[in-house]
């Protein structure tokens, strides 16, 4: 549950929320993409209360990025196609390139990809909806260090070319690599300025006995 949460995202930053585990962080995100709803207080895109926003195009300007990747059945042309039926195999292979992955990935099998590959084919299918806005709940959970760190530039490469992104992580040291402005949940509240500061030098402190 989230209580009294305010956070706005500003185009071509990378906002990190970060904080412990059950601090409503992957919550904030979806109510940013109306997979949630709030029952009460506000979400907002583009001055427009979101409950009036057509789910459809709200999608498609605000992408979502799940921890665990989503295919789709079929190859991973189809999955793409899901975002853009009128796209071109090189207008994917722009976007499969953006994450690590050749233009033969076209052909592939979606099941048959390995979970970082899964992952990196999932945010290019939300690349090809060019979002205004992307929201990406630990994206790299599943990724090796390489992959992690080529998708953490990628993130500061959206934002230099005006995207807001918003990416949610309990990894203190990715916070530090990637974050325009870190954002700290606790409980489901903004936290103070002194428990942000606390926590983004040690992460949360031991309970006292």
């Amino acid at each position: 549950m989230l209580d009294g949460v305010s956070l706005g995202v500003p185009a071509g930053l990378v906002t990190v929320v970060t904080g412990p585990s059950g601090a409503g962080k992957s919550t904030l995100l979806r109510l940013g993409n109306r997979l949630e709803v709030p029952t009460t207080g506000r979400v907002r895109f583009r001055g427009a209360d979101l409950a009036s926003v057509d789910p459809r195009i709200l999608r498609r300007n605000v992408g979502m990025v799940f921890q665990r990747p989503v295919p789709f059945a079929g190859s991973v042309r189809a999955n793409l196609a899901v975002a853009d039926p009128k796209s071109t195999d090189e207008q994917m292979s722009v976007v499969l390139d953006r994450v690590g992955l050749d233009a033969s990935f076209l052909d592939r099998v979606a099941d048959d990809l390995s979970g970082g590959e899964a992952q990196r084919m999932c945010i290019a299918r939300t690349l090809l909806t060019t979002p205004d806005v992307i929201l990406m709940d630990e994206p790299t959970s599943s990724l090796d260090p390489e992959n992690r760190l080529g998708i953490e530039a990628l993130a500061r490469e959206l934002a230099t070319e005006g995207i807001g992104v918003v990416w949610i992580t309990h990894d203190l040291d990715q916070v530090d690599r990637i974050a325009d402005r870190a954002f700290v949940l606790i409980d489901g509240r903004n936290a103070s300025e002194e428990e942000s500061a606390a926590y983004l030098t040690r992460g949360m402190p031991e309970e006292e006995s």
